[in-house]
């Protein structure tokens, strides 16, 4: 009888053990954070697209947060300023534009933010804090925002 008991509370025991918590679902990401300006249409846009995809991949990889904004209203460099800012407000650590708005906006409003880094695609003026990318193809902006993100945790 001992026995008996013995084996349903053993049988009991393991049924009910609870079982191994599943991995946890949410990504756990770095303190870095990039940002991609781009004008009306957002990252449909053709020349946003492979930008946006590239930083996808970059932060899969990575860990590195993104986030995108998009100019809404008037596409003129003194419109984007606005959103350029918005962005800088965000704590974004590297800001990429692309179209003629935001990379516009980069003229005066990165002048502004000396302590952040933009990145202008296919236009802008070079300067301390911001770095001019030419992509002649899809493919090559989206392998150069790849690496812009990237070289954000090396």
């Amino acid at each position: 009888m001992v026995a008996v008991l013995v084996v349903v509370a053993g049988v009991l025991a393991w049924a009910l053990w609870p079982a191994a918590a599943p991995p946890p679902r949410q990504r756990e990401y770095r303190a870095e954070t990039a940002c991609l300006l781009t004008g009306e249409k957002g990252v449909a846009a053709p020349e946003a697209a492979p930008v946006w995809a590239g930083m996808q991949e970059a932060s899969l990889a990575t860990h590195v947060k993104i986030q995108y904004l998009e100019v809404s209203g008037p596409q003129t460099p003194e419109n984007a300023e606005t959103y350029l800012a918005s962005l800088v407000q965000s704590r974004c650590d590297l800001i990429l534009t692309v179209g003629a708005a935001p990379v516009g906006a980069l003229r005066a409003g990165a002048a502004r933010f000396p302590t952040v880094r933009f990145v202008g695609i296919n236009g802008g003026n070079a300067s301390s804090n911001v770095s001019v990318v030419e992509a002649k193809s899809p493919q090559v902006a989206q392998q150069k925002s790849r690496e812009l993100i990237a070289a954000l945790v090396s």
